[in-house]
């Protein structure tokens, strides 16, 4: 299964590239208030997660599981600058 359509229109863009770029970067996914709850909970509970659960919280968020790995990774610093 490859890139998944995303549930609310936002500033990311369809296309790999940025426009005028020649880089495979994405665009900074913007997150609803939902989805933020959502990982918000699922971090509180456990702040790493298997394959089996990312795969399962990105199909019920409609998300793809890079982005739930990087939210996680991301958060997971957070935590460790806010100690």
């Amino acid at each position: 299964a490859g890139g998944q359509p995303q549930p609310e229109p936002g500033p990311e863009c369809s296309s790999a590239e940025e426009p005028g770029g020649r880089g495979g970067r994405r665009l900074r996914t913007a997150f609803s208030a939902e989805q933020i709850s959502t990982l918000e909970s699922s971090f509180q509970r456990q702040q790493y997660l298997g394959a089996a659960e990312r795969r399962k919280l990105a199909g019920r968020m409609r998300l793809s599981e890079v982005q739930i790995k990087t939210w996680f990774q991301n958060r997971r610093m957070k935590l460790k600058r806010q100690l």
